[in-house]
């Protein structure tokens, strides 16, 4: 007897079936385009209102919904809106404690008859102030009972049983990133804001500023305009970043950028000059017009503006012009792996 698993007869392709939630993401974007317009507005509306005030929104769901529901809540926080996954089993064990008069509850249920959800509509109609139901049937006991309804129905799964959820599941998702970026849109969410939840990993290094990353202080090469030749290659020598900057030293202007010398300004003087290349001071060789940028700028717009104008230095300058530091095409490398 052969142990090998049954191969079955029709010929059913990898890509089929992602074609099936492709479809299933097609039906709910022209449902969007109609008639749950409405209905999605009034739930975004509600999730702002709750962002906005004193009140929470607790995502909610249970098996594979819950799975997607926890994405939810991360995707909500992920994009500044507070969001709390409440696991429906625990939550009758104590973890009912999470949810507060007032609060928006966004449960998520196929079939609108996930008994455990069943169990908290009391509770939830007693304690929530509004409950948004993203569903697959509409005349379901959950979606009876909600505030809003957002139809995640699917023609078929691409479960070739069609038992197992996976173009609702995908459809659920999908519906809530879109809530959840809407939300974030109306509350006027920029890159910055962003920057400040994600600190860590690729992403934080892709939206650090360039303050954090920037030689200054010590690090900072800096010489005056009448700094000999000899003084200049040791400053940028010893600075190790094949520039440096050249400040005024006057006590009115301290600091004040007036311009920067390069290698490749050195490797030029040597050529034109000669053994009299060392007879010249900073300012006699210094470019006056050098490439900067303000400290507060992404990383990823500098490391876009050297990449542009073929340079490996930008020098950090404030409002008034003032040298704070310098970033080397160095500092940058990992974000250009992005």
């Amino acid at each position: 007897m052969s142990n090998k698993a049954s191969i079955p007869s029709d010929p059913i392709r990898p890509s089929d079936f992602v074609r099936i939630e492709a479809r299933a993401l097609l039906e709910l974007s022209m449902r969007l385009d109609g008639a749950m317009l409405v209905p999605f507005n009034q739930a975004a509306d509600l999730l702002l209102q709750s962002a906005t005030g004193q009140s929470r929104i607790i995502v909610t769901g249970i098996g594979k919904s819950g799975i997607i529901a926890r994405k939810i809540a991360a995707t909500l926080r992920s994009t500044g809106t507070a969001a709390h996954f409440l696991h429906p089993a625990e939550a009758v064990h104590g973890d009912l404690g999470m949810l507060s008069r007032g609060d928006t509850v966004l449960a998520l249920s196929s079939s609108g008859e996930t008994e455990e959800l069943l169990r908290l509509l009391p509770l939830l109609k007693r304690l929530a102030d509004k409950l948004i139901t993203l569903c697959g049937c509409s005349t379901s006991t959950l979606a009876q009972a909600s505030d809003i309804v957002l139809d995640t129905s699917v023609s078929t799964e691409a479960c070739p049983l069609n038992l197992a959820p996976t173009a609702s599941t995908t459809v659920m998702l999908a519906l809530g990133d879109a809530l959840a970026l809407e939300v974030s849109r109306r509350r006027g969410w920029k890159e910055e804001d962003f920057a400040e939840l994600h600190p860590g990993g690729r992403l934080g290094k892709r939206l650090a500023r360039v303050r954090d990353l920037m030689h200054s202080g010590d690090a900072l090469p800096q010489v005056s305009a009448i700094t000999p030749m000899p003084q200049v290659i040791y400053e940028m020598s010893r600075k190790k970043l094949g520039m440096t900057t050249v400040l005024s030293n006057e006590d009115s202007t301290q600091g004040k950028l007036l311009g920067m010398i390069s290698d490749g300004d050195l490797r030029r003087l040597l050529e034109h000059d000669g053994p009299h290349a060392l007879e010249r001071t900073a300012g006699d060789i210094m470019n006056s017009h050098p490439r900067t940028i303000n400290g507060d700028a992404f990383a990823s717009s500098a490391l876009a503006l050297m990449e542009e104008k073929k340079i490996t230095s930008l020098i950090v300058t404030d409002e008034d012009g003032l040298a704070q530091g310098v970033l080397h095409l160095h500092d940058l490398w990992t974000i250009s792996l992005l």
